[in-house]
This record gives structure tokens, sequence and C-alpha cells, in this order.
């Protein structure tokens, strides 16, 4: 689950990270009393969306003054802000952060994340502040400075110290370092979080750490643990089919292309998104129907795949463990029928049962494209999709 920055900023202040006075405005006239209450000479008016890449986009401005920041909030309000991460559909802004300007003297980049191959916590720092982590990392990857971290004894002060020496801080500004990402760890930790980011962290002419901006990742499957921070979700930014997977209780991700994919069980999911593009097609989507799929389910899967526009055909891949191929069939038949899928399917059955799965589907009366194997699957749904089967 992502978070706002307004709302990352008050969750790094609650651990001891210094951030810039803010308040969040919906509209103009709040923008302009919001810049008038922090009073500074310089304000920042930052679209508040789900997105990196907001200054090049458009969505960052600077105001001298309570009107200025109710001229700029007009224009960001309301816009859509399109970037790298938004993809060209873009993000509608519906609210702004103005906050107080600040004196910098530099910029790095600060992160926390989970290296799962090291099974450890990587902390994660750049002289590059400002600049997207991924294209340092591609561009100018010395300059990336990188500590794993034991989960069982902590961040080490010793680690903080290769890292505020590798970014050029003096010993004062490494003092303040360790306080800070002692807090960001702590964060990390206890609010079970998959990203921490501070991008960038300024150290000021006053000689101040500040968190400028602030992106926070928090791992879903926690969430019952954190009220505080399931209160924290922002449905309007979040994919609307995505939303309702959770409500269908399936595991869904969508993508930007045109073969719909329903699959029982995630790594057989991502071999067969794999396999649709090493055929030449796109995957709509990832779809994990879990293990004990049965026909309501299915009808829910197909349901969710068909809200999707762009989705050309229906490619299913089951592999019969516990899961019954025969049901499975039923389903699909049952499904196709009341939803009237008018996309071509293409349907892999394997497993228990999978014969009599196949007898189902050959007697149902539909236009189902069989497929004995994982590449002849892809194959069909990549053809069916172009007008080819």
């Amino acid at each position: 689950m992502n978070v706002h920055e307004y709302q990352a900023k008050e969750l790094l202040s609650q651990y001891g990270v210094a951030v810039p006075h803010g308040e969040l405005a919906t509209t103009p006239a709040e923008a302009q009393e919001a810049a008038r209450r922090i009073s500074a000479d310089v304000l920042v008016v930052k679209a508040q969306v789900h997105a990196g890449g907001r200054g090049k986009a458009g969505g960052i401005k600077l105001a001298r003054s309570p009107a200025e920041a109710q001229t700029v909030a007009s224009e960001i309000l309301g816009m859509r802000l399109v970037s790298k991460q938004t993809g060209p559909e873009g993000r509608a802004v519906r609210k702004v952060y103005v906050e107080a300007g600040s004196e910098i003297e530099r910029e790095v980049y600060l992160g926390i994340v989970l290296d799962r191959a090291e099974e450890r916590l990587a902390v994660i720092a750049s002289t590059e502040g400002g600049m997207e982590i991924e294209e340092v990392a591609a561009n100018t990857p010395e300059r990336i400075l990188r500590v794993l971290v034991d989960p069982n004894v902590g961040l080490q002060s010793y680690q903080v110290r290769r890292l505020g020496f590798g970014l050029g801080f003096d010993p004062e500004r490494v003092k303040q370092l360790e306080v800070l990402l002692a807090g960001l760890y702590r964060l990390y930790v206890e609010k079970d979080a998959s990203l921490v980011e501070i991008n960038p962290l300024a150290l000021t002419k006053g000689g101040e750490l500040l968190a400028l901006d602030a992106k926070l990742n928090f791992d879903d499957n926690a969430l019952f643990r954190h009220s505080d921070v399931a209160l924290l979700r922002d449905p309007e930014e979040e994919d609307a089919r995505e939303r309702a997977a959770v409500e269908l209780d399936l595991a869904y991700v969508g993508l930007d292309g045109d073969i719909g994919c329903l699959v029982n069980g995630a790594g057989l999911a991502m071999a067969t998104l794999d396999m649709i593009q090493v055929c030449g097609g796109r995957p709509a989507n990832f779809l994990d129907v879990g293990g004990g799929a049965d026909a309501e389910k299915v009808k829910a899967a197909f349901s969710l795949i068909l809200r999707d526009e762009n989705v050309r055909a229906i490619l299913v891949n089951i592999f019969g463990g516990i899961v019954r191929c025969d049901l499975i069939a039923e389903g699909v038949v049952a499904a196709a029928t009341e939803l009237g899928v008018k996309v071509p399917l293409v349907v892999r059955l394997q497993g228990t049962r999978a014969d009599e799965g196949r007898r189902i589907l050959a007697g149902s009366g539909l236009d189902i494209t069989p497929a004995e194997t994982l590449e002849e699957a892809g194959k069909r749904a990549v053809a069916a999709a172009q007008g080819k089967g």
C-alpha cells in the first residue's frame, strides 16, 4: 500500500525525522490560507498523487505569497499529471501540499528496502539527491552506497558512519544522520514497511538534515496489525480493478497488454506472463485465483478481467493439484455463458481430472481453443488477440 507525501511526512516526524512545515489543501482557497499560516518567504505547492516525477510533470511549483500559492494551486488542482510512473493516462490531482521552502546547501538520497536475495534490509544512500535512484544505478552506480542490516542486531553505528562519510558529511552531520536513520529503521520495522525513501534529503544552510520529499510503501499483508496505517489508504489513487480484486479475494495486478490471464498459483501465473511475452504478446494482468478456486471464483475472475476494455483474448491456464480441472471447466463454461464473453478463450488444463475438464469444454458449444503445453497456450492466445486465431 502506498501513501501520499504529506502522510509519509507525518509518519516520519513521529519517528524523529525533521520535515518542512506544511499543510494539505483541496481547494485554491485552502492553499492560500495554508500559505498564510505557514508564513514563509518561499512556499512549495506540490501535487499529491501516488507517483514520482511530479516536478518534471508540472506538479510542483514555487510561490512567494499566499495569493501566488492560491494561483499555482488552481493550476495544479484538477490537472492530469503524467510522468514515467503514471503511464500515459496520468493521475488526476485532487489535493496539494503547501509547505515552507528551504535554503538548501546539498541534496542526497536515502532509502531502506528489503534485499530478498541477501535476507537483509538494505540501507541505500547516494550523493545524487533529487534524481531517480534507478537512473543513478544505471548511469553512475559508483555513486550508490549500500549497507546490509542483519535484522537480528539492527542498524549499527559503524554502518551509519560508513554511509555518512561516504556522502561527504562532516562528523556533526554524521551524528545527525545516525539519529535520523535510527528513526527511519524503526519506522520500517515497526510499521511493516516495504520501502522507506527520502529523496531528496537536504542539508540546509543552517546545518539541518531535512526530508524534502518522502515515499513510504507498506506490506498489505501486515495491515491487520496497523489500523492507523490502513486508514491512510486512498482508494482514488488505486487501480479500480485492483480495488475490486481485493473485495473478491483475488490476487490481481493490472498491466498494459491485451491478453487477460486467469491462472491458479503465483508461480504459474508469472510463467504464463513470461510465455505470452516470449510469443510476442502483452499480458493485460496478473491474476492468481488460488489453489482452491471454484466456479464462483472463476466467474468473479472473468468479470474482473472483462472490466479492462483493452482485453482482446483470455488465456486460462490451470494446473489441477488441489483444484479439480473438471470443476474449473464447469466454472469457465458458466462464466462465459452468464457474462456473455465475446473475446476468444484459450484454455489449458493439466493435472487432476484434466481429461474430464477438456470434455466439458469441448461439449459446451462455446468457441474455446484448447491447448496442451504452456508454449502452445501462449502462441494461441497471442494469435487470438491479434485476430489470427
